[in-house]
């Protein structure tokens, strides 16, 4: 029996069938906004939170963390679980969880309460990315239909990402920190309602048995790994760090060699020796890496160099967002003209040259060379996601869609991850290198300075004019030269992604 025929519905007319898979696409898109609100509503909740829970610092780090580090370590397991017991069913568990214990901490009595609900909440959430991604494979089987049903999907996610912060301060305001949690019940009951009816069940005809050993190998390669990247974006490059990142690339190796020795592999190599495949999925990390390396920065900027509040600095990204899904769906029809491989390589260089304008760009003059710059890039990081997703979908065979899926995802998350902590890393070592403290400063002020721009300002309010004056001035001169210094590494690296996807991507036939 063909993957295929398990679908529930048969598009025996186009009318017909685009009409059910059209409604059924509407219907995914609600979770995809859903997750990329959530990861960014929450940072506007956490002073109240703090202060409403007596959450510690610590605490509130883990509440932004073990969501995300539970997500990264079983997307690659929810995307097998999903093509053996159906996609559909894993999407409909999730978003039942998903909202039940978003309602559950949005009336968290303690702050370990609402650190267990991310942790659980990070379950449910890996159940419904790859889900939402391989149930597009399934429902459209024509390649331009899915090419444009991918532009909207990743046009969900960014316009979710521009909404977080809007909505999120909106709420905190308004009401309270646990409406921030309760956005995912709305958000959720169309899809519950619904899907089962208009949502085609697919999965796997011949999943094989199930791998425990490769299930938790995959969790110990994913989870430390991440953590210890996010522990290198916010504390530096360390002993912990280091060894998390060793202990999960150890973990990692050992998945690899088991998968390739298993009869019945929770994860199929043999899709990256597919050349289109792995290409498409390096393209997806640096297409990530590149965006969240640069609003990582941008933020800063925004908020510390031009003193704008965080909701201000959220609005003034928002062009580039709308930019960033407007590229998406332009490039559907282009590459029925132009070769996908071009798309996705012009789409890198345009990245490329965003951090070309951001490095020899004078900021002293506002945000303008800033804002032009995350334009561009935005642009190119829309189109080539766009093109890289479809590439990955359409270069497996539908019963791997989970599996492509969820790798996918994982790039999500490692290429946001590392364009934190690497391009972040690469910033915090530049400014404290080109920091020129005034004299005058105590040893504990001094050091305070040198740690972050903000740790900068902080001590400069607290000091007369002159001496104030003095350390703002070389504190926004270290923040901007550091940014020269990022964007010119970052310019050579996706100037040798976009140069990889243009020879590896290059026979890739233009679309039908």
């Amino acid at each position: 029996m063909s993957v295929q025929s398990i679908r529930q519905h048969s598009p025996t007319t186009l009318s017909s069938a685009s009409w059910r898979d059209w409604s059924a696409l509407a219907l995914l898109m609600f979770p995809v906004l859903l997750v990329a609100v959530d990861n960014t509503a929450l940072t506007f909740a956490l002073p109240e939170i703090a202060r409403t829970l007596r959450a510690s610092g610590v605490q509130l780090l883990w509440i932004v963390d073990a969501y995300a580090l539970v997500l990264a370590a079983l997307l690659v397991s929810m995307g097998n679980l999903g093509d053996r017991i159906g996609r559909r069913r894993l999407l409909l568990i999730g978003s039942t969880g998903f909202s039940a214990v978003s309602v559950a901490m949005a009336f968290s009595p303690t702050a370990e309460w609402l650190l267990a609900g991310r942790a659980v909440l990070g379950l449910f959430g890996a159940m419904l990315m790859p889900s939402t991604l391989s149930l597009i494979r399934n429902i459209f089987v024509d390649a331009g239909r899915r090419r444009l049903a991918i532009a909207i999907w990743a046009a969900s996610f960014s316009g979710g990402a521009a909404l977080g912060p809007i909505l999120g301060g909106w709420l905190v305001a308004q009401f309270w920190w646990g409406a921030v949690f309760l956005v995912a019940v709305p958000l959720l009951l169309p899809l519950l309602a619904a899907g089962p009816s208009l949502i085609p069940e697919s999965k796997d005809a011949n999943p094989g048995r199930v791998d425990v050993p490769s299930i938790v190998l995959s969790m110990l390669a994913m989870a430390p790994a991440v953590y210890g990247i996010k522990v290198a974006a916010t504390e530096g490059f360390g002993l912990l760090p280091a060894a998390l990142i060793l202990f999960g690339i150890l973990m990692g190796w050992a998945f690899v060699r088991r998968q390739l020795m298993a009869d019945s592999p929770l994860l199929d190599m043999a899709l990256f020796r597919n050349r289109v495949f792995s290409t498409s999925i390096i393209a997806n990390v640096l297409s990530l890496f590149s965006l969240n390396g640069f609003i990582f920065f941008f933020a800063q900027h925004l908020q510390l160099v031009e003193g704008r509040s965080p909701m201000n600095a959220g609005l003034a990204m928002v062009p580039a967002l709308i930019a960033m899904i407007v590229a998406g769906f332009v490039v559907v029809p282009l590459v029925r003209h132009v070769r996908p491989g071009a798309v996705v390589s012009g789409g890198l260089a345009l990245s490329a040259s965003g951090y070309l304008i951001a490095g020899a760009g004078d900021h002293s003059g506002g945000p303008v060379w800033l804002l032009t710059a995350m334009v561009i890039l935005a642009v190119g990081v829309g189109s080539a996601e766009t093109i890289s997703n479809d590439l990955i979908l359409g270069s497996v065979p539908a019963g791997k869609a989970g599996a492509a899926s969820a790798i996918s995802e994982t790039g999500y998350e490692v290429g946001s991850l590392m364009g934190t902590a690497v391009l972040g890393s690469l910033l915090t070592a530049s400014y404290q290198h080109n920091l020129a403290l005034p004299a005058g400063l105590t040893q504990a002020d001094a050091g305070r300075a040198r740690e972050t721009l903000a740790g900068a300002l902080d001590v400069a309010n607290a000091l007369p004019d002159p001496a104030r004056h003095a350390l703002e001035a070389a504190a926004r001169t270290a923040f901007e030269s550091g940014v020269h210094v990022t964007s010119a590494i970052a310019l050579a690296l996706m100037t040798t992604a976009a140069l990889l996807c243009a020879v590896k991507l290059r026979q890739v036939p233009v679309a039908k």
